[in-house]
């Protein structure tokens, strides 16, 4: 790759050239030669190739920072590993079923957090899916004839299913059905940050409430156009589907450079327990100063390469580092290298601080013996 990115400015810029050429063989082959383009569309996907443009150069940044970098090159290593086959699959689908699927993580905090923020994820993630699928004509109805319609992806036509159906009018509504429950996520959310005194002091309006804001705004505007031709015969159509299009394109520019990052960034915390937790035996690390197992030896030697990466000089004097110790040990060390003792390293002695002048305790009086002393000595 080395001669390829002398052809460009940065790592950035020639992996966002490759992406956007990706796409555009996408499309070319969806659309069949751009023979069934659809033109309304033309402003998402505008939007569409911002958005991925710089999700590219948000992920390379975050791939390019030591840690990130030393985790997927050890996922890459565990990965060709033979021994660990079924150990990575194991952690992996464990993982995608636990933190990504069902977000457990997020019900541990509570119910009606989990409920909210599941349905926000999977409601933009839906979306997301059917609008880049439109847009870049991925996907597509072909009209087989009057009461059948063929699904036809990248070109390939697939499922025939009738006009009038179950599964077509899934298909029709999917959007709809998104956006619903992405509309109960989001205002849940609002409703606990205004119920909530503690996410009224820590949250911020343009951090927090600003990308919820933009959701409500696109969700809010997508519905009312199937309200407007639903129910009100197109009234109002064409302003409510320009100002949908423009809430669309206002998230789709955002979404790489806010909060809502997080949501493709989240899958690739996968590699954390497929690397760093062992199999059976748990920890396998043994602390240099009291000998018990605290961690894993691929994460701690992780750790050292991370540190020195980034000049950070946590070794000892005798050459080892501060993370060949447990915890427990590195905080009796940072004691007793602040009490100017650094070579008793674990198990130190009480150091007795009293200097016989401060009496401990709060609001207790001196003995008559301390007065009776210092005026021996001229002092008072």
């Amino acid at each position: 790759m080395t001669a390829l990115e002398k052809s460009f400015y940065s790592k950035a810029s020639m992996y966002s050239f490759i992406v956007v050429l990706t796409l555009f063989g996408l499309m070319w082959i969806g659309t069949g030669r751009f023979s069934h383009m659809d033109w309304m569309l033309f402003g998402y996907m505008v939007s569409s190739f911002v958005f991925f443009i710089g999700m590219t150069v948000r992920l390379t940044s975050w791939m390019m920072r030591p840690a990130t970098h030393e985790m997927i090159k050890r996922s890459i290593e565990n990965m060709k590993s033979r021994k660990r086959q079924k150990r990575n699959a194991r952690a992996i689908a464990k993982t995608m079923i636990d933190n990504i699927i069902l977000q457990k993580f997020i019900f541990k905090r509570g119910v009606y957090r989990g409920i909210q923020h599941w349905l926000i994820a999977w409601g933009c993630i839906g979306s997301l899916a059917i609008t880049f699928s439109l847009t870049f004509g991925w996907m597509h109805f072909k009209l087989v004839d009057p009461e059948t319609y063929q699904v036809v992806v990248f070109n390939i036509p697939t499922l025939k299913m009738a006009a009038n159906g179950l599964l077509a009018n899934i298909f029709y509504e999917g959007l709809n059905i998104t956006a619903s429950m992405l509309m109960i996520g989001l205002v849940m959310a609002l409703f606990q940050r205004i119920k909530s005194k503690d996410l009224k002091v820590t949250s911020r309006a343009e951090f927090d409430l600003f990308p919820l804001y933009i959701l409500l705004a696109v969700t809010l505007s997508g519905l009312l156009l199937t309200v407007s031709y639903k129910l009100l015969g197109g009234w109002m159509h064409p302003e409510l589907a320009l100002m949908h299009q423009i809430t669309v394109v206002i998230f789709l520019i955002y979404f790489p450079f806010g909060k809502l990052f997080h949501l493709p960034v989240r899958p690739l915390a996968t590699a954390v327990p497929m690397n760093y937790t062992e199999a059976r035996i748990g920890d396998t690390k043994e602390c240099a100063g009291c000998a018990e197992r605290y961690s894993t030896d691929d994460q701690i030697a992780d750790v050292k390469t991370i540190l020195d990466k980034q000049a950070f000089d946590l070794k000892n004097d005798n050459g080892d580092w501060l993370a060949d110790y447990c915890p427990a040990c590195r905080r009796k060390i940072r004691v007793m290298s602040q009490l100017n003792l650094p070579g008793q390293k674990t198990n130190p002695v009480p150091v007795q601080t009293n200097n016989g002048i401060h009496v401990p305790g709060f609001g207790r009086k001196r003995s008559e013996s301390f007065y009776s002393s210092m005026n021996d000595k001229g002092d008072v």
